[in-house]
């Protein structure tokens, strides 16, 4: 099979990349998802996320490395094994990060980059329910909503944020992001709008777009220093799919590194010891891993929480007859439905950590909630130094790779993190939160100093899913791709995922990554109208 371009990876910004490619008509595009159609109805009510996160049918389901700065703790890395990828199982937060964050990727050199660049390609993909204004548009196909649920016991902390000294930020995606408010969400008509739903639904139906799932992208095909094709694999046989134009990798921060080294790029000693042959050595490929690392403080309450509310069959049927007759209630529900972004220290230009509160308490998605009354109030860092790394185990394709992330390896990383949980205790001994809590109970009493705070992270905490940087953006010699989303080295290959990020950004990673998809379209038929054109 030829086609013009090749999309590995139906997520976030596949989707994005597939219909763009094809949408004028003028170019052949096949996307490769190694997951399944998004049939399971619980990717399309917003909490399903309870299901299908660490459901091997729609989660790639993979884990950590025993991480040192964890005391040796494994973490589980959900990623979605469907079509819109991560957007088909995550927590639906709409959040574009700090407009500092581009201007950073632009001063490490990366033209193009900086916030009013990016900007009107986050307008181009938003459906914003509020309208459009200098931040916002509507009418694009993302739909981005407000909470269809409040809950008391959320409100309450957003009052007593406030009365701590932190402002109300009615919208932390305009002019800043400093403050506390109510998180936008994926969403339309009370159902998830994932990268699936929003870009490839519509493109369904063109002649010139191939979509295949079940298929497992192997490797990439070389003629000499270009990549010309793809083998993958579907119902057991192996097959090449060939590109006339280009390839493009969106396979996420994991499985972009893990194609490129399997296929033969990447650190050449790495893939030597592994018997891969080495098409080009590009020592990087992996490296600079970062993702949030989320300290999850829990209060027990003196009122009623959705802990309550499902803990019956009574109350969960209740739930579902509210969802089905009007598309509202606890089903419409968000990961969170509050956020915040603070500074832990007066002489920041901008936020370092971010809260998301829940009006209930789990030990994890997808294992059910607590047997009491209790809200979450989980904080995490949002530009962490420390950098970890994915490397290959095995040289086969279905092996995972595996995923160091170097939690918590930098003094900046203990002092935020231990900051932030002093932010978060700060808050809840603020009126109205503070004559709600009963009890605290992560931590608990029993963690005062700093060391123990510290101590009960590395314990405790856990990822926030927000995995970056793996196939870093710039023109050093430690970057892996250009700032026109070309690896270096290689002709005929572009990534486009949240791998490409310089640096993480300040927030959730689904909409940066849906306007990485956004510019990454442009930019190739930008170059295919010059080579036209010459």
């Amino acid at each position: 099979m030829n086609f013009d371009f090749i999309v590995i990876g139906a997520g976030s910004a596949g989707c994005v990349v597939a219909n763009r490619l094809s949408e004028n008509g003028k170019y052949t595009v096949c996307l490769i998802e190694a997951g399944s159609r998004d049939w399971n109805p619980w990717i399309h009510v917003p909490v399903g996320y309870f299901k299908t996160m660490h459901n091997p049918a729609t989660d790639w389901c993979y884990e950590t490395e025993p991480d040192p700065g964890l005391n040796g703790r494994s973490l589980k890395w959900p990623r979605g094994k469907v079509l819109g990828g991560s957007s088909s199982i995550n927590g639906l937060l709409y959040v574009r990060g700090q407009p500092q964050d581009y201007d950073h990727w632009r001063q490490l050199g990366n033209t193009g980059w900086a916030w009013d660049d990016v900007l009107p390609y986050f307008k181009k993909s938003e459906d914003q329910q509020r309208g459009a204004d200098e931040y916002h548009a509507a009418g694009g196909p993302l739909g981005v909503n407000d909470m269809r649920l409040r809950r008391e016991i959320c409100d309450a902390w957003v009052e007593a944020a406030q009365a701590a000294g932190y402002p109300f930020n009615p919208d932390y995606n305009g002019q800043t992001q400093e403050g506390v408010g109510y998180f936008q969400f994926t969403c339309r008509n009370g159902l998830r709008c994932s990268s699936a739903k929003a870009f490839l639904k519509p493109a369904r139906g063109r002649a010139n777009l191939e979509i295949m799932t079940g298929a497992h992208t192997e490797r990439l095909v070389f003629d000499g220093r270009k990549v010309v094709g793809v083998e993958v694999r579907k119902s057991g046989a192996l097959s090449q799919i060939r590109a006339n134009r280009e390839v493009v990798l969106s396979a996420g921060a994991i499985g972009s590194p893990q194609i490129m080294m399997l296929s033969g790029i990447g650190p050449a000693e790495h893939l030597k010891d592994l018997d891969i042959e080495v098409r080009h050595d590009a020592a990087h490929v992996g490296r600079n891993l970062q993702d949030h690392l989320q300290a999850r403080l829990v209060y027990k309450c003196n009122e009623p929480t959705l802990n309550d509310e499902v803990s019956s069959l009574f109350g969960r049927m209740k739930i579902a007859a509210e969802y089905a007759l009007f598309r509202t209630g606890p089903m419409t529900m968000a990961a969170s439905l509050v956020t915040a972004f603070f500074r832990t220290r007066p002489d920041l230009e901008t936020p370092d950590i971010q809260f998301h509160v829940q009006p209930w308490s789990a030990d994890s998605p997808g294992e059910g909630v607590h047997p009491f009354s209790a809200f979450t109030a989980s904080v995490c860092q949002l530009r962490p130094e420390s950098r970890g790394e994915i490397l290959l185990k095995t040289p086969h394709a279905r092996d995972y790779p595996a995923i160091h992330p170097n939690y918590l390896a930098t003094q900046t990383d203990c002092d935020t993190t231990v900051a932030g949980i002093k932010v978060a205790r700060k808050v809840a001994t603020c009126a109205p939160v503070a004559g709600k809590i009963t009890e605290e109970f992560r931590p608990g009493d029993g963690a005062e100093s700093d060391a123990d705070l510290l101590q009960w992270a590395r314990d405790t905490a856990t990822t926030i899913y927000h995995p970056t940087s793996t196939c870093r953006m710039g023109h050093d010699e430690t970057a892996v791709v250009d700032d026109r989303l070309r690896v270096r080295g290689i002709r005929g290959l572009r990534v486009a995922d949240a791998s490409i990020m310089p640096a993480i950004v300040s927030g959730n990673t689904n909409a940066p990554v849906i306007m990485i998809g956004e510019k990454a379209s442009d930019m190739i038929l930008e170059d295919r109208r010059s080579t036209a054109a010459v």
